[in-house]
């Protein structure tokens, strides 16, 4: 569980959220990835494993959609378990991923901050067409001000000129912005590019140890929502 952790002396005028897990629960993905690969822990590997291979993408100068990329490593992890499954019937076992309920705490959240004068965006490694269908399905796209995904960079998070990009694209400094993410990875990705960063403390998620500290620290959104709408 996330503690509240403040740094007092700063103050965003700009909010990014991470979509995928931070706003949007994931467990459908993880019970339909779990089935496919016959292993109750079988979804962490496969996130882990598609986040490496955007990555690899992004280091080779390539770019696809996250959810080809998923289906391909879905592929590759039934291939080490004996299981064959096409690649048709892998994009079927992540088509949840659009569908995706919010977490109960996200919407009051949003309302809050946008009524204490932050602007909000979401960051996130989704394609356009991606996220403009899982805010839609959640009933949260009229609560941000933009929708800024990677695909526009062509580079996937935590690479950290996408960082940097996002705060052009909200004509503000990269220090006037907070990005609000539950993965390690990304919340030390935005604090290396010089934004500040609020770490949601989502079940089973980790800060990475040897990256800078976040600035904001706590178990949920709600506490996100005390701690800059006060």
């Amino acid at each position: 569980m996330g503690g509240l952790m403040l740094n007092q002396a700063l103050h965003p005028q700009v909010l990014l959220f991470d979509v995928n897990g931070t706003l949007l629960d994931l467990a459908p993905v993880r019970r339909s990835v779990n089935e496919v690969l016959l292993d109750e822990r079988g979804a962490s590997l496969w996130f882990s494993t598609t986040l490496h291979h955007s990555l690899v993408m992004t280091v080779s100068g390539k770019h696809a959609d996250l959810m080809e990329i998923g289906a391909a490593v879905l592929q590759m992890l039934a291939r080490n378990r004996d299981v064959v499954i096409g690649t048709e019937d892998a994009r079927q076992a992540l088509s949840a991923m659009r569908s995706l309920a919010p977490h109960p705490d996200v919407l009051p959240c949003l309302e809050r901050l946008r009524r204490a004068g932050y602007r909000l965006a979401t960051l996130t490694n989704s394609s356009k067409a991606g996220v403009e269908a899982q805010l839609k399905h959640a009933g949260l796209a009229g609560c941000f001000e933009q929708r800024l995904s990677v695909e526009t960079p062509q580079l996937f998070k935590p690479h950290g000129d996408v960082y940097g990009w996002a705060a052009e694209e909200m004509k503000v400094a990269p220090s006037a912005c907070m990005l609000v993410a539950a993965d390690g990875w990304d919340v030390a990705g935005a604090k290396w590019a010089g934004l500040q960063a609020a770490f949601i403390a989502r079940e089973a998620q980790q800060k990475f140890p040897l990256a800078e500290l976040p600035d904001i620290d706590v178990a949920d959104l709600a506490a996100l929502a005390d701690a800059l709408a006060a």
